[in-house]
């Protein structure tokens, strides 16, 4: 019985490549164990059958941006831990190949409302991290909240036109009705809690909050719990 050896090893033994490019083969997804995708170098193989795609680039995997359709009142480290292959959206399961590496040295910023449901960004991109954090003052968000209660007289205008609640004045926010029992916000990197201020302020309880946008991204027919990838053609 032959011994197992890593498959980064046996990739050098039938192409005769470098250690280090048998790796980014491996975990660029270039490389095919039995006919099925491996992207672990350490993997351990005996006899199967291993193949090396002709297109294959020896070159680092870009880095990549998961939006994920987080559920209600959930943090970043369990939203985090719950991105694999398996939670990709069903939907979305074409074009980019998950790969582990993609599950790996995920940073996030712009976190939701409390007990808010909806999109949060992981990435890899330092170019993205830093335009949601140094430019978050500058993004609108999205949110659809489901209320409940009647709202004051002019409530919406209120709401459009600024308004001063407890004493405190609230941002600047675009609001509309979505249907008899939601409104849309859309506002500039919201505060801890101010969507429920906003409702309040005029006569209205929140029942549930999910953000759908952040800049120019919508996390779209999303399910709740699962995630895609961010397009090339998208921006913040």
């Amino acid at each position: 019985m032959t011994d197992p050896i890593r498959l980064s090893k046996r990739l050098i033994e039938l192409v005769g490549c470098s250690r280090r490019e048998a790796e980014l083969f491996i975990e660029g997804g270039w490389v095919m164990v039995d006919g099925e995708v491996i992207d672990e170098p350490q993997f351990k193989i005996t006899t199967q059958k291993v193949e090396l795609d002709p297109d294959a680039k020896a070159t680092a995997p870009e880095p990549v941006t998961i939006l994920l359709h987080a559920p209600a009142d959930i943090d970043a480290e369990t939203a985090l831990a719950s991105i694999n292959a398996d939670t990709l959206s069903q939907e979305h399961r074409f074009g980019k190949r998950p790969l582990r590496g993609h599950f790996l040295r995920l940073s996030t910023s712009a976190d939701l409302q409390a007990k808010a449901s909806g999109l949060l960004v992981f990435t890899q991109d330092w170019k993205i991290l830093r335009k949601l954090t140094a430019d978050a003052a500058k993004i609108e968000q999205e949110y659809v909240v489901e209320v409940s209660g009647d709202m004051v007289a002019h409530g919406l205008n209120r709401l459009n036109h600024g308004l001063t609640y407890k004493g405190k004045e609230l941002p600047a926010v675009k609001a509309s009705w979505q249907n008899e029992n939601r409104l849309r916000f859309a506002l500039k990197n919201p505060q801890p809690g101010v969507i429920a201020l906003f409702c309040e302020a005029v006569g209205l309880k929140v029942v549930a909050i999910r953000r759908i946008r952040i800049g120019g991204v919508s996390i779209g027919k999303v399910p709740a719990g699962q995630w895609r990838y961010l397009s090339g053609k998208e921006k913040f």
